[in-house]
Parts: C-alpha cells; structure tokens; sequence
C-alpha cells in the first residue's frame, strides 16, 4: 500500500445560471428595499407641496398687512410697494390653472378685491392718510375670503 493519496482540487464551477440567479436574488432585493423610501418620499413631497401653498398665501397676508402698517405709520411709498406686491401675487396666483394655492371658491371671491386696486394705490401714491383705511378694510376683506 504504497500508493500515495492525493487529493484532488475541489474546483468551485459556477454555472452561468447559478450566477444569473444570484444575481436576479440581489437585484430583487434591492428593489424591494426602494419601496418604503419611495413611499415616504412620496409622502413627504405631498406635505412639501400643502406647505409651499400655506406659505404662499401666508406671504400674500403678510404682505397685505405690511402695507396697512406702514400707510398707519405714514410710510405711503413702501406701503404703495407692498399693496402693489400683493396686487401683483394675488393676480398671479388666481390666474394659476393648475397648482394654485386658491380653490375655486376663492379665486371668485376675490375678484372684487381687484376693483379697489388702482385707487388706493393712488392714495398711497398722494400719501393721502385714506389709504391706511382703505388697506385696513382690504385686508379683513382678504381674510375674511380665506378663511371661508
């Protein structure tokens, strides 16, 4: 028994479909582990959204209420600038089809706010001391429309 043993090399033969089997295992995997986060940014991208329209309308407001105190305090000129901001966003925003942070109810409400535009942007121009009543009743006009 002279006979010498040796051992033979274990050769590991991946077959190509082991590999591509592997391989579709991982990727489906993967896949699967993207669901939860598209969910979430999903979710997060509707908040974003709801957000960006308050924020929107919560600028409108602020800016309206600028312009009341600074024709208040005398200061006719960043309170035409203000009035004429806000006049130029509102007209943005309800002339938005799609996107807009106003329902429809409320683009129609506001419409006779636009009437009132030119005269009291001419009272702050004259620095007439009107204006700050004018922009007093304006703005409960405004609020009084978004909130209902």
């Amino acid at each position: 028994m002279s006979e010498e043993f040796q051992p033979k090399p274990v050769k590991l033969i991946w077959s190509m479909q082991q590999i591509l089997i592997y391989v579709a295992v991982l990727l489906i995997g993967v896949l699967i582990s993207f669901v939860p986060m598209w969910l979430k940014a999903r979710g997060c991208a509707a908040e974003l959204a709801t957000a960006q329209h308050e924020l929107g309308l919560a600028r409108l407001q602020n800016t309206l209420a600028s312009a009341t105190i600074d024709a208040r305090r005398g200061d006719y000129e960043p309170a035409r600038q203000a009035a004429s901001n806000f006049f130029t966003s509102l007209r943005a925003e309800a002339d938005k089809a799609t996107d807009s942070a106003l329902t429809d109810s409320q683009k129609q409400n506001i419409q006779p706010l636009f009437a009132g535009r030119d005269e009291v942007i001419t009272l702050l121009a004259r620095s007439d001391p009107a204006s700050a009543d004018r922009l007093s009743d304006l703005y409960a006009s405004y609020r009084k429309v978004m909130s209902g």
